[in-house]
């Protein structure tokens, strides 16, 4: 993982979105290991409590589960839970405002008209 911080987001925050961002982008898969805190705070340079702090938020979340002297691993459909909250939160929070710049922009036309067509440059 980066070392490299945005200040505007607590740092677990930040780890717990790149590990569901791995989730996501299928780098982490049903039944995988997370890397172990250790590895994580070693290479992103920070306390392993903050890494424990953001596998712990996962876990409480039902993303991953702890197993005892073997660490923590992804749940059966933690893409799927992630999937469906992503797609949520895009509908709720992001597409709103998508939509609204493209009609202040008066693109919504030549969106659909000006698109390629399967096989054009």
């Amino acid at each position: 993982m980066d070392p490299e911080w945005n200040d505007s987001q607590p740092i677990y925050r930040q780890i717990r979105d790149r590990v569901v961002a791995m989730i996501l982008d299928g780098l982490l898969g049903e039944g995988d290991p997370l890397p172990s805190v250790r590895t994580v705070a070693t290479d992103s340079r920070v306390n392993p409590l903050t890494v424990l702090k953001a596998y712990q938020q996962l876990a409480d979340d039902g993303l991953v589960e702890k197993r005892r002297g073997l660490g923590m691993f992804v749940n059966k459909g933690a893409r799927d839970l992630l999937l469906a909250g992503e797609r949520k939160r895009f509908l709720e929070e992001q597409w709103p405002e998508i939509l609204a710049t493209i009609q202040r922009l008066g693109l919504a036309g030549q969106l659909l008209g000006a698109a390629p067509k399967p096989g054009e440059g």
